[in-house]
């Protein structure tokens, strides 16, 4: 026994082209590009089990996934992109320690040379920079590899800074 026809997708032109160049995109993570293949067919017409056996995917993935496009779509592309919208929501967990602050401190010190610290080093080590948060009284405790890590995410890998470079492999 069928179940009733699920909510048709009707894209606008805008949302389309957002949505198949998502797809073309090389860069665009493959979880995305599975979420936007889900909303093209669901906006093609497909039922939800035709476009989970297609996509090897559950149904209730696809149900989510139509769902979430149709809650989502009368919000403006300008305010909420297409990739956006085919984002995880935030998860619950316990809040960050680091507020956001205090990275920015950790990474002015990283600009910092060693020797304007009163360090006798010519280079940031992992344990000389998580000794010196703790010393300007940026974290009240960081161990040298969470500091690395630090650092490590919140800089480019082509950093052209060598004592960032040298902080994030004392990592």
């Amino acid at each position: 026994m069928r179940g009733p026809k699920p909510t048709l997708i009707n894209l606008t032109d805008a949302e389309r082209q957002g949505l198949e160049k998502l797809v073309t995109r090389h860069l665009t993570p493959q979880q995305t590009v599975l979420r936007t293949r889900i909303v093209l067919a669901a906006a093609a017409g497909k039922n939800n089990s035709d476009i989970a056996r297609q996509m090897r995917v559950t149904l209730d993935t696809v149900r989510l996934w139509r769902k979430r496009w149709l809650d989502l779509q009368p919000i403006a592309l300008e305010d909420l992109s297409v990739e956006e919208r085919l984002q995880d929501l935030p998860r619950p967990g316990a809040p960050a320690r680091i507020q956001p602050e205090q990275v920015a401190a950790i990474m002015a010190l990283a600009c910092e040379a060693p020797e304007d610290a009163q360090r006798p080093i010519t280079h940031w080590t992992a344990r000389e920079i998580a000794n010196e948060i703790q010393q300007r009284g940026i974290l009240e405790q960081i161990s040298p590899r969470h500091a690395a890590r630090l650092l490590k995410r919140w800089t480019s890998p082509a950093a052209s800074d060598p004592q960032l470079a040298d902080a994030r492999r004392a990592g």
